[in-house]
């Protein structure tokens, strides 16, 4: 995809049709591209008040959970890299910083009651980008942003579980939280794609080892197919003989991601063979080359969470974009039509720039406002300044994050007691799962049995 710089600098007021406030976006011009992802940035920035007194950094307000602060970080990371624009550098370092927790790996102790090997990821996959995208280092004797990273991959590479399935990593890290039997999919590929983008950084052999094993036990119990569909989760009490065949954006996009790192590396055609054929799998989440979220969008069942789910497989999508460039044929068709109609239904709110979630219906705002719908748009949009940058760092070409092997290598198996958690918190976390769970399943129609 050829970007060109339109003539001068292209204002705020440019990008607003005159009295319909409907965003224009060109995307054949970068400084277009860059002022539409700036005004969606505004409008993201405006839910976050971590940074204000009283607050807590790294936090988003109900009904928000902690890990999409983390991936909303990692947004304003990704914002920063394509733009230049470094305003929101200072609160996405402080958010970072403060979450950190006592171990140095994203484990704070007031998130125990909901921590998922998920949720650790998504702050350690933010960590990574910061390394990648040369943040600098917090400094002061405190982690770099790429020991951070190493000690989420430590600390998920120890709960690694051989006592069911084969293999695997659950869901959640402590046996008390609902969800704790469960192996599910974002779990695994998160782990997967920070073990793919530490090998890619810093060639060690050992994250190779753990991507590949990651990988090769999806297929095995069936959460990827030969296909490359890749699907919810599996129960271990059963041995992982059933599988919830569920299929969401951010499965495909994360593994897609540590696949193209994985190929980056060793240039195999094995590699690039899964590449491709994911890739081609994702197609299960594109109408007319415009991404949707099949299990939810048209059922009108996507939670708070789910909302935010396409922001990943845009984010990831432009990743591998960089990092195999031969990948730009099948991708940038994907990339461009998504981001015109995701900018062309950002006319709600006060600003007529917020984005609503279905980026289907032709311009339509559907009037699902959130940090997810928000978050979603502006990624698909600033993925398309992709060609404009140089690929992320490694430690032999331009890196600068200081690297630490033994990350997170303190920190216990069990980090907390089991009377953490009431027997009211436990139950209230179970009827929401299975409401959750029994709505979507019973709106998903399209499910592959």
């Amino acid at each position: 995809m050829k970007l060109t710089s339109a003539l001068g600098a292209v204002g705020a007021s440019s990008v607003l049709l005159s009295g319909v406030g409907a965003i224009q976006l060109d995307i054949s011009s970068t400084d277009n591209i860059k002022q539409v992802a700036k005004t969606l940035s505004v409008n993201l920035r405006q839910y976050y008040t971590g940074d204000r007194v009283g607050d807590t950094p790294g936090n988003l307000p109900d009904p928000y959970y902690w890990w999409e602060c983390g991936a909303m970080f990692n947004a304003f990371i990704d914002y920063w890299y394509y733009t230049g624009d470094d305003q929101y550098n200072g609160i996405t370092t402080q958010a970072l910083e403060h979450q950190i927790g006592d171990y140095n790996a994203f484990m704070p102790a007031n998130q125990t009651k909901t921590l998922g090997n998920d949720d650790q990821a998504f702050w350690g996959m933010a960590a990574m980008t910061a390394a990648e995208n040369k943040l600098p280092d917090l400094g002061d004797g405190k982690p770099s942003w790429l020991a951070l990273a190493q000690a989420v991959f430590n600390t998920q590479k120890d709960r690694w579980d051989n006592q069911t399935c084969g293999g695997g990593l659950k869901w959640q890290i402590f046996t008390f939280n609902n969800g704790y039997n469960y192996k599910n999919t974002i779990s695994n590929g998160c782990f997967f794609n920070i073990a793919a983008r530490l090998y890619k950084y810093l060639g060690n052999d050992t994250y190779a080892d753990w991507a590949e094993q990651a990988w090769e036990w999806e297929l095995s119990v069936g959460l990827m197919s030969q296909d490359y569909h890749f699907y919810d989760g599996t129960d271990d009490k059963q041995n992982c003989s059933s599988v919830n065949h569920i299929q969401w954006t951010y499965n495909a996009g994360v593994h897609m991601a540590g696949a193209a790192a994985m190929w980056n590396v060793t240039q195999n055609d094995l590699w690039k063979t899964r590449l491709k054929g994911l890739i081609d799998g994702a197609s299960v989440f594109f109408k007319d080359n415009v991404m949707t979220e099949v299990a939810c969008e048209n059922n009108g069942k996507c939670d708070v969470d789910q909302r935010s789910f396409k922001a990943y497989l845009a984010r990831w999508m432009a990743y591998t974009a960089i990092v195999a460039p031969w990948t730009s044929t099948y991708i940038d068709p994907l990339l461009q039509a998504s981001a015109k109609a995701a900018a062309a239904q950002c006319t709600g709110g006060v600003n007529q720039t917020s984005c609503g979630l279905r980026w289907i219906d032709n311009g339509a705002n559907d009037g699902s406002f959130g940090v997810g719908e928000q978050m979603a748009a502006m990624e698909v949009v600033q993925g398309l300044l992709y060609p404009t940058v140089t690929g992320p760092a490694t430690q032999n070409n331009g890196g600068i994050s200081v690297s630490d092997p033994d990350a997170g290598s303190d920190v216990p198996q069990t980090a907390v007691t089991f009377n953490a958690v009431t027997t009211g918190d436990k139950a209230g976390a179970s009827i929401l799962t299975i409401i959750v769970l029994v709505s979507i399943v019973a709106g998903a129609w399209w499910m592959v049995s």
